[in-house]
């Protein structure tokens, strides 16, 4: 009896966790390329580990916020700007850290220095 109602339980639920995950698909696509974008800082070492580990943080953290608001299977317009608003605030991360003066180019996990130019 209780393998009868898990499976009618489960024949419920699954299809609605597959149209929650179709609701979001440009904020599923954003958080595929701005993954992308730390894993490239990562490999051209324009990012520490460091840094790379607080931007996958910043990731989860939006996926997490994502995977909140479709666990109803409904993306109100006001979760949706929530999420589009915690992206931009991550891309802008992901910026600011690939662009600045700390690298890691030979990937050793420290930081590299370059010499001054004066």
């Amino acid at each position: 009896m209780k393998q009868i109602k898990t499976i009618a339980v489960l024949c419920i639920l699954l299809p609605v966790a597959a149209f929650a995950q179709a609701i979001t698909p440009r904020v599923d696509q954003r958080q595929a390329n701005q993954q992308a974008r730390i894993e490239q800082g990562v490999n051209s070492g324009s990012l520490t580990p460091r840094e790379a580990m607080r931007l996958e943080r910043g990731q989860q953290h939006v996926a997490n916020m994502a995977l909140r608001a479709k666990s109803d299977g409904v993306v109100t317009r006001q979760e949706r700007g929530r999420l589009h608003h915690a992206q931009e605030v991550q891309s802008q991360r992901i910026y600011s850290q690939k662009h600045d003066r700390q690298h890691d180019y030979n990937r050793n996990g420290r930081v590299d220095r370059l010499a001054s130019r004066y």
